[in-house]
């Protein structure tokens, strides 16, 4: 159902790829794409307490997925993962991807995505110079800078350790690229949400929110900014662009975006009419902690590039997205009276693969 519109795509011979960050929104989509042209997908995750599966677990029946422990800081661990599987691909996805917590976890979040891809790269260049190399970069580089709209010639300006992290990352991804020919790109992608995103994201805590109060399981929901401003697209339709940059005779870098910008408010607005709650600001409340130290009022991306090289365009518009979300939730909370989406999930990924 998800990829139905992706179905247009001849299958090509198999390849592999490795995922990094295999459980997280973009690395299920990803997966699910890359499952129907025919590749070999080989998840990478990190080893923790809790088994955080649930947006794969349907994959597991595949013949050609598997999923392996990983670790970014761990050189080692990484040549035997490409020494073992050969990959055509690598698709760098794996961070900690919450802007507001890398101000509490700077060391930990710059580790994982500077140091991690500077190491990946490395191991790349001395054993696998032929493997494609694709490096999640974020429109959070662009932070300060207030002359929107941002294409890939724009300047960065960070604003926090997280956005820091990604522009490093994605500068080590031009200078390996120049300087020892490696098929490396970066894909400057600007919000992108789904029902799979993570709950602590804001568009996704305003749709589990207006669920659990239409379900009588909750009162009211606490938020930070709510005049922020974001381009934000489907997960669903930006993993096809990952997928395309890949696809190119030479590398390069694409911002990825729908060109539209829109406020916290506006989605809540959204969701709680659909919900048929009528207006968010009768269970909306302002809690300080949930602002950012520093916060970046504007982000608006600009897709030109993107649109010529490589004929890619969103199709999934912000009001059916934040429509979608809501609904997603809502069923999952009607099937299990819970948070979880398993049921709702297994559904959509049968047709996927």
């Amino acid at each position: 159902m998800v990829y139905n519109k992706l179905s247009q795509y001849k299958r090509y011979r198999l390849k592999t790829a490795l995922i990094t960050g295999i459980t997280g929104q973009d690395g299920s989509y990803l997966a699910g794409l890359l499952l129907q042209k025919g590749y070999k997908v080989v998840g990478l995750k990190r080893r923790t307490s809790i088994i955080c599966t649930d947006r794969i677990d349907s994959y597991f029946v595949h013949p050609r997925f598997s999923v392996e422990y990983f670790d970014l800081n761990d050189s080692s661990c990484m040549l035997s993962k490409i020494v073992k599987h050969k990959p055509d691909e690598i698709y760098n996805l794996a961070a900690q991807s919450h802007v507001k917590v890398s101000f509490e976890l700077p060391e930990h979040t710059v580790d994982g995505i500077a140091m991690g891809t500077l190491r990946l790269l490395n191991i790349i260049k001395e054993v696998s110079p032929k493997t494609k190399f694709y490096q999640a970069s974020s429109s959070e580089m662009f932070g300060d800078n207030t002359n929107a709209p941002f294409n890939e010639e724009s300047r960065f300006m960070p604003a926090s350790p997280y956005a820091c992290a990604k522009t490093f990352a994605h500068n080590l991804i031009r200078n390996y690229r120049e300087s020892y020919g490696l098929f490396a790109c970066g894909g400057i992608l600007f919000n992108h949400e789904s029902p799979e995103r993570g709950e602590t994201f804001v568009t996704r805590k305003i749709t589990m929110a207006a669920a659990k109060i239409k379900h009588g399981l909750q009162d009211d929901l606490a938020l930070g900014n709510l005049d922020a401003k974001r381009d934000w697209g489907f997960a669903g339709d930006y993993v096809e662009a990952m997928w395309l940059m890949m696809q190119q005779d030479k590398p390069d870098d694409y911002v990825i975006s729908t060109g539209e910008t829109h406020s916290v408010r506006e989605f809540l607005d959204i969701v709680f009419r659909h919900a048929g709650l009528g207006s968010y600001e009768k269970y909306v409340k302002i809690d300080p902690k949930y602002f950012r130290p520093h916060e970046v009022p504007l982000l608006l991306g600009d897709s030109t590039k993107a649109k010529k090289e490589l004929n890619w365009e969103p199709k999934t518009s912000f009001e059916d997205l934040a429509k979608m979300m809501y609904d997603s939730d809502y069923r999952a909370l009607r099937y299990s009276g819970s948070n979880n989406r398993r049921h709702i999930d297994m559904e959509v990924r049968n047709e996927i693969v």
